[in-house]
């Protein structure tokens, strides 16, 4: 029989001394949270439809090692992410369910390690606060409920602190010191910077030469060996992809083994070639929006910290010095996106949960928090207002987007106006829990059957269908993977990086041997080889307007590549996607 007297105490969720209760609530709300919406939309761009397809090729063909997108090799990341995604794709048969698990049960798994080493580091209460702190913010919520490889990564990451940690700071401890650096090898055959909790050594070792104590940890040598288990556990990988490669004698596999070996690793760190921004962008851009409710907070953190580090506070000096080396680390690339920060967030719940209780407990952080909650949802409510009302500037919006949200941003400005004005009186920060609780548990919901129409191309194969036989062929020029990933047909194309002209080329000689085959493209491509007005338009679909070119369309004479172009073909199964 189920106590409620102890498990709805309010005095339990304020305290968050009880471990048994901490346990099952926190695993109550992160489920909550996170896995709220799963099955209920299909991958989005830009990452989710690249590695959803790769993980349904590798199920559909049992081309397991090397990852492909549309019969072409993948080797922009290794496959361990893709892989978690296609061994619950076979267990599942769902690849709509599928392909948001790994992310929703990495993120829950980090929130327990968050409240675990809190919970040894300073106790149950403040383990409590930093899971719950986690749980509120933006980006850590925002990259659980979406299928890209960094919630894995940051799981990964998180486990070797944790490891790290429990050996630095709790009395030496090699089975966790090597636990941290097995899955610091994991991290790195995930994406590459899982080796970053080695990063906390760094403030160690100042520590230990600036203020020893008098028992550190010796055995020099397996300190080495650490390394060794970190090495060994990234040639679980990469021994095997070498080996298949030299055995194939294949040039693809070598350009393969070349790209994901030097090009995106150390050349996408020292020398990226997308997504340039400037050296402070995490510090203006990133920050102060995706680590929101934390960064409202930092006035009166940096506080506690300073005195913290003046008492040689191990604690907080390895884990906030170990955030800062991260922030520091992608700063200094020239590539930045906002989702590489997302392994600091972990460790930074856990260098403000301590202070928490305190923060809150003074007049302006709570304001803080407050106003933010009321002016944003009033901002919601407003605009849900004005396009409900049908301003003219708002029919041009919902022109251009083809998404009518007025009545969600409505519903979403009144729960959070309703919110701020319950907890006006008394416990105005729990305005930001509560409100963004509700605001994901509609997102994912509400909003994701409003968006799954404008986010992915099922307009534009439904079009299709109705213009085409069902055994037809198509090839796609401008390649995008949530095209690959919702076709019906077999289908073509010629290279995820081949310029539209070399494709345009190359398809006109592939639709000339069969009078079944046909060439999807958009309207502003750079074409030769066929008349454009002659395609079939079928629709609106990532930003570009889509046309169909029969066999009738093609011109009569087409100069011929003068290099050889590669074309790869993926049959998908007869499951449509697009129903």
């Amino acid at each position: 029989m189920i106590n409620s007297a102890y498990w709805f105490n309010k005095q339990h969720f304020k305290t968050g001394q009880e471990h048994q209760f901490n346990l099952i609530w926190l695993f109550i709300i992160a489920l909550s949270i996170i896995l709220v919406g799963i099955g209920l939309r299909d991958p989005w761009p830009a990452d989710e439809p690249r590695f959803a397809q790769v993980a349904r090729e590798m199920v559909e063909t049992g081309q397991w090692f090397f990852p492909m997108r549309g019969g072409e090799l993948y080797p922009d990341k290794p496959p361990v992410f893709m892989w978690s995604i296609a061994i619950l794709y076979w267990l599942t048969d769902s690849i709509t369910v599928s392909f948001l698990l790994p992310s929703a049960i990495c993120s829950i798994v980090t929130c327990f390690l968050v409240y675990d080493l809190g919970r040894r580091l300073w106790s149950s209460q403040i383990g409590w606060y930093a899971s719950l702190l986690l749980l509120s913010t933006i980006q850590f919520v925002l990259q659980a409920k979406a299928a890209q490889i960094d919630a894995m990564v940051c799981c990964w990451i998180t486990i070797g602190c944790y490891g790290l940690a429990r050996h630095l700071l709790l009395g030496e401890n090699w089975r966790w010191y090597f636990t941290a650096c097995f899955f610091m090898g994991i991290g790195i055959i995930t994406k590459g910077v899982g080796f970053l909790p080695i990063f906390m050594l760094i403030p160690y070792v100042a520590l230990r030469i600036i203020a020893p104590q008098e028992s550190e940890i010796k055995g020099e040598w397996r300190w080495l060996t650490g390394l060794l288990v970190l090495l060994g556990t990234t040639l679980l990988w990469l021994i095997p992809m070498l080996y298949w490669v030299e055995q194939s004698q294949n040039p693809l596999l070598e350009q393969y083994r070349d790209n994901i070996l030097f090009k995106q690793t150390g050349e996408r760190y020292a020398n990226a070639w997308h997504h340039l921004k400037p050296f402070w962008y995490y510090l203006i851009e990133v920050i102060p929006i995706f680590w929101l409710p934390t960064c409202l907070l930092l006035p009166w953190l940096i506080k506690h910290w300073y005195r913290a580090i003046l008492q040689l506070d191990r604690r907080i000096i390895l884990l906030l010095g170990w955030v800062v080396l991260v922030v520091i680390f992608f700063s200094y690339s020239p590539g930045k996106r906002g989702v590489y920060l997302l392994p600091a967030l972990p460790m930074l719940s856990l260098v403000v949960a301590p202070y928490l209780s305190s923060i809150l407990s003074k007049k302006w952080p709570k304001l803080l928090i407050w106003s933010f909650v009321f002016i944003s949802s009033l901002c919601a409510l407003l605009t849900g207002i004005v396009g409900i009302v049908e301003i003219k500037s708002t029919l041009k919006l919902t022109e251009k987007y083809h998404i009518t949200p007025w009545f969600y941003l409505f519903t979403l400005g009144a729960i959070g106006q309703i919110t701020a004005w319950l907890t006006y009186r008394n416990h105005r920060w729990l305005s930001w829990p509560i409100a963004s609780s509700m605001v994901w548990i509609l997102y994912s919901t509400w909003g994701y059957q409003l968006l799954n129409p404008v986010k992915t191309p099922k307009n534009v194969y439904l079009e299709i269908t109705k213009k085409i036989p069902k055994n037809s062929e198509l090839a796609i020029i401008g390649l995008k993977e949530q095209l690959i990933y919702f076709s019906p047909y077999t289908f073509s194309h010629f290279g995820y990086h081949t310029k539209d002209e070399l494709s345009y080329r190359a398809a006109w000689k592939w639709q000339g041997e069969n009078q079944k085959r046909f060439v999807l493209t958009y309207k502003r491509a750079m074409h030769v080889c066929y008349d454009l007005n002659k395609a079939l338009p079928v629709g609106y679909a990532h930003r570009r307007e889509w046309l169909l070119l029969p066999s009738t369309s093609r011109l009569a004479q087409c100069e011929p590549n003068k290099k050889q172009i590669n074309r790869y073909t993926f049959s998908p199964r007869m499951t449509s996607l697009i129903d």
